[in-house]
């Protein structure tokens, strides 16, 4: 369990992996239609998917000549928003951190 839960993270630790998932959290899509958004080079975003898909964190459907991809398990999300939440808690503290010193100074 422990080594599947590194390998997951691993996947995602990627600013173009998360940006794929957040893009693809609005519905599938093809990697033309990825690059559009991300504005990066399609052999970019395919090596992205293969790492995506190794993990099985997304999967991919053939339609015609295209390939449209999509996330295996949308509890990936939550993953995402738990995280952003934390992030959003570290800068609140180190905004509070910041005002408490600049306040404190002001007194000298």
């Amino acid at each position: 369990m422990r080594q599947y839960k590194a390998q997951f993270f691993q996947a995602l630790a990627n600013p173009h992996r998360i940006q794929i998932l957040e893009i693809l959290r609005e519905r599938p899509k093809t990697v033309s239609e990825l690059q559009a958004k991300m504005g990066v080079e399609a052999s970019n975003i395919s090596q992205q998917l293969a790492i995506l898909r190794k993990q099985h964190i997304v999967y991919g459907t053939k339609d015609g000549t295209s390939v449209i991809y999509d996330v295996k398990d949308r509890l990936v999300f939550e993953i995402l928003d738990v995280s952003r939440k934390m992030f959003q808690n570290q800068l609140a503290e180190l905004q509070s951190a910041v005002l408490q010193d600049t306040s404190g100074r002001g007194a000298d």
